[in-house]
């Protein structure tokens, strides 16, 4: 029998070796996929729900009335001259944004593990088809803040927008990124860590409280200033921060504060990309 030599095979399928790849090429080269899984992750999601769609309404509306009720009612926390529920809800929406795309990002390779393991695609698309189809959520709860934007100001609210409005886009991309980022990282270490899938979901509900979400973040500084240099290292209270004031012109922007987050949120997401590439040539065999 004549043997087989490996000059014989006119192609040889195996993993890329090289650590430093970001595959960006053929990442592009299956856009298409990408916006089917899109367009699955909304079709699907709410198919056979009663309300669909309204739950994307539904759970920012009730959150920031209950923060109205229990921060500004009860604890007293002063919001200027903006409403308490405009406030509450401007921070929940881009808050629920970053929430949505690290936690679903995190468990990727559980989830999708019967399609990882049938077919070839570049993995990361999976994880970029979350981030995308989460601005459809993010776009339908900003429809909502605006309603109640022009709701306030018929009754009497300042309005103040400014050119800094245009930047707005730029930080809701910016807290995608850091979700998908932060994500990745976490998504590789479920593999072999499972206690971590509830760590995320942990971690997430008290990382909300050193985020600024319900509060200014001169005011945590203000009244703990033992916790007030926890919030300066967290780049979500930056960008939360800064789209109230861009939004509400309430707080005030940092621009050490921004150049630290895009650093920070840079940083994850390159070395997501590179642990998650890492991690798809043998994370079938623990899954």
């Amino acid at each position: 029998m004549k043997e087989t030599h490996d000059s014989d095979w006119l192609f040889e399928i195996k993993p890329k070796n090289n650590f430093f790849s970001l595959n960006l090429k053929e990442v592009w080269q299956y856009r298409d996929l990408l916006f089917l899984f899109v367009h699955r992750d909304i079709i699907t999601v709410y198919k056979q729900t009663v309300l669909g769609p309204l739950w994307y309404l539904i759970q920012p509306l009730f959150t920031s009335v209950i923060f109205t009720i229990i921060f500004n009612n009860v604890a007293g926390i002063n919001t200027g001259s903006t409403p308490p529920f405009l406030f509450n809800l401007a921070g929940i929406m881009v808050w629920n944004y970053f929430t949505h795309c690290l936690t679903e990002t995190s468990d990727t390779f559980k989830k999708n593990a019967n399609i990882f393991g049938k077919v070839y695609f570049p993995r990361v698309i999976m994880p970029l088809s979350i981030v995308v189809s989460n601005l459809l959520k993010f776009g339908i709860q900003f429809f909502i803040f605006v309603a109640f934007y022009i709701y306030y100001a018929f009754n009497g609210m300042q309005v103040q927008l400014g050119s800094s409005l245009v930047l707005f886009p730029l930080l809701i991309v910016l807290m995608g990124m850091l979700g998908l980022g932060l994500g990745m990282i976490i998504s590789s270490m479920v593999t072999k860590y499972r206690d971590l899938t509830f760590l995320v979901t942990f971690g997430v509900q008290l990382l909300m409280y050193l985020s600024a979400v319900m509060y200014p973040m001169a005011l945590l500084k203000e009244k703990l200033p033992s916790f007030g240099g926890l919030i300066a290292y967290n780049p979500l209270a930056y960008i939360i921060e800064t789209s109230r004031y861009i939004l509400l012109n309430e707080g005030s922007v940092s621009v050490y504060g921004l150049v630290y987050t895009t650093c920070i949120t840079l940083v994850l997401l390159v070395f997501g990309i590179l642990i998650f590439n890492k991690t798809e040539k043998s994370f079938i065999d623990t899954v």
